[in-house]
């Protein structure tokens, strides 16, 4: 038996780091199979150490709107790392990014880079406590917001309160103030707030759910939570990691006609590079030092070429909003093609899931009744035919501006003969 070079990889990779990985997904565990280990990726394509090509609808999990190695982009990082990798200091495309960042989502008057969307949510949530002097926060089950302590609660545990830590080191106590209620039950957070309304600091949310997969907000559901925030002067945090600059130049928020009164982005607005983003009304920014007694600080924040990238990205997507229609008309036919094939699918603009599930996926309830071993099965049946889309059940796909006319025929025609 032929051993590939990602297997070959993995094994060494093994004896460096945790499952081999430096992020659990990466792994393929949910789909029982060895990771793959890239070389390089250009446009839609990704190209593996065995020289395999697959069409990428992973797209890093998000950031490559613009597809993989975008010239603009490569261009605007090589110039900037001529100039120096980091300052630790302030530069003026900061202020640059500042700036559009603002123009397209207005709701963050005031905002603060950071380096990941794990940080983002984190320092978000920390500013809310400080602005409000409460302590206690509303997630809901199923939604992914990064991994710090606070917020790896037990998702599916059944219980409004007493929630529990979901991973090893996480001390009870630090999940004592963290309030579960369901995604898309108003009782849920109803319940909640009745209860513990004047100790809630906010709700976060992602405003389209896409770390249980792909599962929009029902109709009225962010209105419900704009509205009941509004009542106990609660703060509503967006989580738009994900969302932000992908489901339109003013993400989720523009997309549902909802604002909140913080944002937290990620992904795409660091255009391939490690950069975040938090931010909100100018009033409960001001409470972030050193304006204010919240503290939050990093040494790489705001670096000059993560900075480049996501300008540069930024800059793309702001003077061409006819991409988002495009993305909108190649999601649109991946979607046909998988409701032909008899699949369950759930999509918001060029984000999708397809779900083995017999019901209709509108909760973390109902997406953990999926059929992980067919989508397994589906997972290797794509990655045969060179098409590479999320390792797990849970995630979403992704679709880019790079994904040519020819890629989404061939995806439709593969996705429509799987059985």
């Amino acid at each position: 038996m032929n051993i590939s070079n990602s297997q070959k990889l993995y094994k060494q990779a093994l004896q460096f780091m945790p499952g081999g990985v430096n992020s659990p997904v990466r792994a393929f565990k949910n789909v029982g199979k060895t990771p793959l280990f890239i070389n390089k990726a250009d446009g839609s394509k990704i190209y593996d150490a065995d020289g395999n090509e697959y069409i990428d609808y992973v797209c890093s999990w998000g950031p490559n709107i613009l597809g993989h190695a975008y010239p603009k982009v490569i261009e605007a990082v090589k110039k900037s790392c001529c100039n120096g990798l980091t300052f630790g200091a302030c530069h003026q495309g900061e202020i640059e990014l500042a700036q559009i960042i603002q123009k397209n989502i207005p709701s963050m008057e005031m905002l603060r880079l950071v380096n990941s969307g794990t940080e983002a949510v984190m320092s978000a949530v920390r500013a809310a406590r400080g602005f409000t002097r409460r302590d206690k926060i509303v997630k809901f089950e199923g939604c992914y917001h990064g991994h710090s302590d606070g917020l790896l609660v037990k998702a599916g545990s059944g219980l409004l309160t007493n929630s529990i830590p979901d991973s090893a080191g996480v001390p009870k106590g630090y999940t004592d103030n963290t309030l579960l209620a369901k995604y898309n039950n108003i009782d849920s957070v109803t319940e909640l707030f009745e209860k513990y309304g004047n100790d809630i600091a906010c709700i976060i949310v992602e405003p389209c759910a896409a770390n249980m997969g792909i599962v929009p907000p029902k109709e009225g559901f962010l209105k419900f939570l704009r509205d009941i925030t509004d009542q106990y002067h609660s703060l509503l945090i967006f989580d738009e990691v994900i969302t932000g600059f992908r489901l339109g130049l003013g993400g989720a928020q523009d997309y549902y006609g909802i604002k909140p009164d913080m944002t937290t982005l990620g992904k795409i607005v660091g255009g391939g590079m490690p950069l975040a983003a938090y931010g909100g009304k100018k009033e409960i920014m001001e409470c972030v030092a050193p304006s204010g007694s919240v503290y939050q600080a990093g040494t790489l924040s705001g670096n000059p070429v993560a900075v480049a990238a996501g300008l540069t990205t930024l800059k793309i997507l702001d003077e061409n909003p006819a991409i988002y229609d495009q993305l909108e008309q190649k999601s649109k036919l991946i979607e046909s093609a998988m409701l032909n094939a008899g699949l369950n699918v759930n999509r918001a603009g060029s984000l999708m899931t397809v779900f083995f599930n017999n019901t209709k996926v509108e909760s973390y309830d109902s997406a953990k009744l999926s059929d992980t071993q067919k989508y397994a099965e589906y997972f290797g049946y794509l990655l045969e035919k060179g098409i590479y889309t999320a390792p797990s059940q849970f995630e979403a796909m992704f679709v880019s501006a790079a994904h040519s006319d020819k890629d989404i025929e061939y995806t439709c025609n593969t996705i429509i003969k799987f059985k």
